[in-house]
């Protein structure tokens, strides 16, 4: 990994940081510096305090902003316009990983993802700023690397109409 490293351009390295403390419950609080504080816990059902998404919820919650962020840059490149996107996610798990069976993956078994394109743009210049966006994503990079089952739809709906004399 190292040697890999070593052969990328400084300019094209980016270091981000936090720092994240945990008071021996299943709440951890994130400090990401001037980005604000942040929280993850477990539900009270499952031995939190419910203060906020799981880990895992917090994952999903990255893969829908890590999307838009990478969507909205490919659509600029591509000249694709729309008026905002929309998601619907879900995720399954199972327990037996992060209960101790060496057999069974502690993390995402599947990952659902609907994602509504509100635009007026054709669904074949959609069809080519998603492809773009999906290769190029970081946080759906590492799902798909884990081996996750990805079930990622994309549906195109209507934006606003266009004013003749805009």
């Amino acid at each position: 990994m190292t040697e890999v490293l070593s052969r990328v351009p400084d300019d094209f390295l980016r270091r981000k940081t936090l720092t994240a403390q945990c008071e021996a419950t299943m709440k951890t609080v994130i400090d990401y510096g001037e980005f604000g504080i942040g929280v993850t816990d477990e539900p009270a059902a499952h031995g939190g305090g419910s203060a906020g998404p799981s880990p895992l919820q917090a994952v999903l919650g990255a893969l829908c902003g890590c999307e838009a962020v990478t969507f909205r840059r490919t659509s600029r490149e591509m000249g694709f316009e729309y008026e905002r996107l929309q998601f619907e996610g879900a995720f399954t798990i199972d327990i037996r990983g992060r209960m101790g069976d060496p057999d069974v993956r502690p993390h995402f078994q599947t990952v659902k993802l609907l994602i509504t394109v509100v635009t007026n743009q054709s669904e074949e210049s959609l069809a080519s700023v998603i492809e773009e966006t999906e290769a190029r994503c970081p946080v759906m990079n590492l799902l798909i690397d884990a081996g996750v089952t990805l079930d990622v739809r994309w549906q195109l709906k209507p934006g606003l109409p266009v004013e003749a004399n805009a």
